[in-house]
């Protein structure tokens, strides 16, 4: 590159260096003389080049002046080197700023009509707006004020309007923001980060006048700008939101219109020019407030939600500036500029946070000061204090109108506000909530707001099902709450915030009774008063708590509720929740079997008349018969009645974590109700019981729910036990037992043998009406003793693992095979039969073992574990409760026969009787019953056949297995025609049971030849293709079973059907092997048979055409 040449300094060099452009340029305005010229002055230094300003200007400006049309390119090339000139110098005589402004302003004009922007090119305008910005920031000493003379209006107001035009009116983005930047340096706004000139207080005063007369045209201009299309992006809107509290703090500052100078009438020389001037009287100030008021308010509603934050950060500094300058002029503003103010104390931005708090805190110091200075003078005049409060009143009774018919962004934003009047007021607002008005409007605010949809019919129809969560830890899904006002999540948070606030700073007696009596008052206010009753103690306990020193004292004063005061809410809070009418209530509206049969129970007994509202208990829905509830209840009532539930238990879960150990005394009367509903059949209200736990284990200091079962065990027990006693008016007691056992270990079963013998008692005494309630809890009993007994998988693979053993050693010893029979068939012959007798009369001699069996004395049973006899008991009554008539009923005994034959599996002399006895009812369910109970009956069937092995053999040959195999063989041809509903129906779900259970029953039974060819027959056809893909790979399975107990015969019965290589015998004098499978063409059973021959015996397909 070549070096860089020095630029010229001497002024006279410089002249005849620049002289030939400037004349030829005069000469022939080109594009490229232009071009020349502008190249040239770039070779002169600046302080030269303001010696030449003049005489290189005057060429560009006659260019610009010549008659009729110029192309773009040239006036483009025409500013962009005046643009050099005047960034580099400085304008020094009035003449040319008021004549280049002219010019400049005249390039952006349409030639036809000059109050409206030419139809130009972006590149054109821009470097207009360039040059005319640097024109605006040359200007030296005070000529820049000649500017807001009077006699200036008319040029005055053409440039401002045509900038504000282009600033609205224009597509480009980067066109909008110079239009507004050439704005603002005109009217002295500038915030850029050159030198600026700063008026006098004399000079700010002439030109808040001037500026008066264009205060409506920029502020309604600017203000449509500013609530435009989203699309033009936030640099625009900032510098708009920038002019506009500018220009307003200019023409409405208070130092201005207060000060005693008299009215100057204008001179007569300004002829109509006169008329154009504003004289800022209080008549004038007053209407223009109002008029400015109504445009700030469109300007809050569309900004204090803005995406970007830059935006939000600009209108807090508007409001900041307004309320410094103009808080007397402005008048009517000042409520809406507090409201946009106390708004960003929330906001998600740190930075918007921080300037707006500072914000707060001067105009809180002002305040303070005027006031002191005012004193008993201005009766009229409101303190801060009284302002928010009042603004706090009005934002509470507009606030569920606008919940109901604004968008979520101005929910959100009217919330903000909301929290923000209580964080800045802090400790003042006990003061405010003394006021019976501001009580009752607040809190009926929230309770409007605050109302839950609850038609879905989802959460009514969700069941557990007993499906208890594990106790190593809780992840269940939370149901997310749906509001009928609003969707947004954030909306949720800043409501929850504001309740918190409200119970940190204020009065936790005066607030708890005032929500109690909206709880007691009405259901409608009930769900919601709940929800501001847990929030208002997780606020006054200072839980999750904005405590940043934003308050009015600033003296950082903390929560007002004394741990005391904690403990008293807390208790009468609880007693409200876990009261009869609060705490059961209906959540089931259809009945199943169970339920019938829980009705029974309750309607025979006499002491529900004790109770003003019977139907309050609820168990697998216990509604008593003479109640009408069943029959009107509606998905409304019963959701409603889920979420009332949900909410108290969120509740006892937030008091908890206020309390911490403190509320460990509190468990005695909480972790009963709590536990009854974690037996809930209701999903929503099982989990939220179950989340509750969690948290209670966790704020009370228990490692695990376990803990706290175990640590609390003693008066749940009593309780349970008495309540067992009392089973028609307390019905939830057998489920918190049966939770109980769900997430405790073993050091609980000495305590629950009592009530266990009680239970079983009473199933016996009444088992009619009682099986149903207890049939869980002997689930989850006999669960809890396989998870806290596990049995060793010894017992139950040791034949299958006796039966491999001796397959392997078979292949290994194939010439023992061999030896031996070639031995038989000598003894046949009669070849050595001598020395064989003489080995078969020898007989070995006792052992020790034999002898000492012999010598011991009578046989002497030993004790069963107690965990073993409940097991048996539970098994005798399951026995009995088999051929129940409730098929629900069935099912569940089934489940817990299953369990009970796990927990017996190592004492297999406990095991075999109970398995003999029960084997009658078993039969019966798997051979004439529901398709459902079959299916739970097999299950149990290949269970008894893991443990019982051989015992069983005889009666599964012979009583199960030949219709469970008729019954394949007579749903085959059904399923393989069938299409793809099929699968979700209960014959196919009975057919894919039985053929994955079936292969590995036929192997622990050791079953025999005929039947294992009957299975066989059976599932044969399930090797089609064209049965579905799940009842194919279940026979895949059964025939691998098959294969492990007797090899051969499948490898023969499978290339039978499809055989893939043709087998020539290694000599000649063996026979050749003929199977009926050779040669056949390819069919449904060869892509299933080929697997099997290849994963079971090695085989590799030949291709088969």
């Amino acid at each position: 590159m070549p070096p860089t040449m020095a630029q010229i300094s001497d002024p006279k060099i410089a002249f005849a260096y620049l002289r030939p452009a400037c004349v030829l340029l005069t000469r022939e305005p080109t594009v490229s003389n232009v071009e020349t010229l502008s190249a040239q002055l770039k070779d002169v230094d600046d302080a030269t080049l303001q010696q030449l300003q003049e005489y290189v200007l005057f060429p560009l400006r006659f260019v610009l002046k010549v008659p009729g049309p110029k192309k773009d390119k040239l006036v483009q090339a025409v500013a962009e080197a005046m643009s050099h000139v005047l960034e580099n110098t400085c304008v020094q005589s009035w003449k040319t700023l008021q004549d280049l402004l002219s010019e400049l302003c005249l390039c952006l004009c349409s030639p036809t009509d000059p109050g409206k922007p030419a139809e130009t090119s972006e590149e054109l305008k821009s470097s207009v707006l360039r040059c005319l910005d640097a024109l605006l920031h040359a200007a030296y000493g005070d000529i820049i004020f000649k500017l807001f003379d009077p006699i200036m209006l008319p040029g005055l107001g053409a440039a401002v309007s045509l900038l504000l035009t282009i600033g609205e009116k224009e597509k480009s983005r980067h066109i909008q923001a110079a239009a507004l930047k050439c704005l603002q340096a005109l009217t002295l706004q500038c915030d850029c980060t050159q030198e600026h000139v700063t008026p006098s207080s004399e000079e700010q005063c002439a030109i808040g006048s001037t500026m008066a007369s264009f205060l409506p045209g920029i502020t309604m201009a600017v203000a449509r700008i500013i609530t435009g299309d989203l699309r033009q992006g936030h640099a625009v809107t900032v510098r708009a939101i920038k002019i506009w509290s500018r220009t307003v703090g200019l023409v409405m500052e208070d130092a201005q219109l207060q000060s005693s100078e008299p009215w100057k009438t204008p001179s007569p020389d300004l002829g109509r020019i006169g008329q154009l001037v504003v004289h800022r009287t209080q008549d004038w100030v007053k209407s223009t407030s109002g008029k400015l008021s109504a445009l700030l308010k469109k300007i809050i509603a569309c900004t204090s939600a803005h995406q970007h934050w830059r935006v939000r950060l600009e209108m807090v500094e508007l409001a900041d500036l307004l309320l410094a300058r103009c808080s007397l002029s402005l008048g009517e503003c000042v409520g809406p500029l507090l409201e946009a103010l106390v708004g960003a104390v929330n906001d998600e931005e740190p930075r918007v946070r921080e300037r707006c708090e500072i914000a707060l805190r001067q105009v809180s110091q002002r305040n303070q000061s005027s006031s002191d200075i005012t004193g008993k003078n201005s009766s009229s005049s409101h303190t801060f204090t009284d302002v928010l409060s009042e603004n706090l009143h009005s934002l509470a009774t507009s606030l569920p109108r606008v919940m109901r018919t604004s968008d979520d962004q101005k929910k959100l934003f009217v919330l903000n506000v909301f929290l923000g009047y209580l964080k800045i007021l802090g400790p003042l607002v006990s003061v405010v909530l003394n006021s019976a008005a501001h009580l009752d409007r607040i809190s009926k605010a929230l309770m409007q707001v605050l109302e839950l949809d609850v038609m879905d019919v989802r959460i009514v129809e969700e069941r557990s099902y007993g499906a208890i969560i594990e106790t190593s830890s809780y992840s269940a899904h939370v149901q997310r709450k749906h509001f009928l006002y609003f969707t947004d999540e954030k909306i949720f948070s800043v409501l929850t915030e504001i309740c918190r606030t409200l119970g940190y700073y204020g009065n936790i007696y005066l607030l708890t009774d005032h929500f109690l009596d909206l709880y007691r008052q009405s259901s409608a206010y009930r769900k919601q008063a709940a929800m501001v009753l847990n929030e208002i103690v997780r606020g006054a306990a200072g839980i999750a708590v904005a405590t940043e020193d934003q308050d009015l004292g600033g003296d950082g004063r903390g929560r007002t509720a004394t741990q005391e005061d904690l403990k008293a809410a807390v208790a009468s809070v609880m007693e409200e929740y876990t009261s009869l009418n609060n705490w059961h209530l209906i959540t089931v509206s259809v009945e199943t079997d169970g339920d019938r049969q829980d009705q029974q129970l309750l309607s025979q007994s006499r002491l529900l008349s004790i109770s003003s509202n019977a139907d309050a208990y609820s168990n697998l829905q216990v509604i008593p018969s003479t109640s009408a509830s069943s029959s009107t209840s509606t998905i409304h009532q019963l959701n409603s009645n889920i979420w009332q539930l949900c909410i108290q238990l969120e509740g006892v879960a937030y008091f908890a974590e206020a309390l911490g150990r403190d509320f460990r005394p509190l468990l005695m009367t909480s972790l009963y109700p709590v536990l009854e509903k974690a037996g809930e059949e209701t999903l929503l209200v099982s989990q939220a019981a179950l989340g509750s736990m969690w948290d209670i284990s966790k704020a009370c200091g228990y490692p695990s729910l376990k803990d706290l079962i175990n640590e609390n065990s003693d008066y749940l027990l009593n309780d349970i036990s008495l309540n067992l006693q009392r089973l028609s008016q307390h019905p939830q007691a057998p489920r918190v037992l049966t939770v109980m056992l769900t997430h405790s270990d073993r050091s609980l079963l000495p305590l629950v043998g009592d009530i266990v013998q009680d239970v079983l008692t009473a199933l016996d005494l009444s088992y009619d009406h009682t099986a149903a309630l207890f049939c869980s809890v002997l689930h989850a009993l006999v669960k809890a003793l396989a998870r806290w007994f596990p049995a060793s998988c010894s017992n139950t693979t040791k034949s299958a693992r006796h039966k491999q053993t001796s397959t392997d050693q078979e292949v290994l010893n194939i010439s023992q095979f061999l030896l031996d029979y070639r031995k038989q068939k000598e003894l046949a012959e009669g070849i050595g039969i001598e020395e064989d007798d003489t080995e078969d009369l020898e007989v070995p001699p006792p052992t020790e073992c034999e002898d000492a069996e012999d010598i011991g004395g009578p046989d002497t049973k030993a004790e069963l574990p107690s965990y073993l006899s409940i097991t048996k008991d539970v098994m005798e009554r399951c026995i009995h409760l088999l051929s129940d008539q409730s098929l629900r009923l069935r099912l569940k005994v089934l489940d817990v026969l299953e369990l009970c034959v796990r927990v017996l599996s190592e004492r297999e002399n406990e095991l075999l009787p109970m398995a003999h006895r029960c084997w009658p009812a078993l039969l019966q369910r798997l051979t004439a019953d529901d398709p459902l109970a079959v299916l739970r009956a097999f299950r149990v069937l290949c269970t008894l056949g893991e443990t019982c092995g051989d015992f069983l053999r005889r009666r599964v040959s012979k009583e199960v297995l030949p219709k469970l195999s008729s019954s394949l063989a007579r749903q085959a041809p059904i399923s393989a025609k069938a299409g793809p509903v099929y699968t979700h129906t209960l014959a196919y779900k009975l057919q894919l049971a039985v053929l994955q259970g079936l292969g590995s029953l036929c192997q622990r039974l050791d079953l025999g030849e005929a039947e294992l060819e009957a299975v066989c027959e059976a599932c044969l056809p399930y090797l089609s293709c064209r049965q579905p893909i799940r009842l194919q790979e279940a026979c895949l399975s059964v025939f691998r079973h098959l294969i492990q107990v007797d090899p051969d015969a499948y490898w023969f019965t499978l290339n039978e059907l499809h055989c893939p290589s043709s087998y020539v015998p290694p000599h000649p004098d063996l026979q050749p092997v003929q199977l009926n499978g050779m040669g056949r063409p390819r069919d449904e059973y060869s892509d299933n048979v080929l697997k099997l021959l290849r994963e079971e015996f090695g085989s590799f397909a030949e291709a088969v055409d």
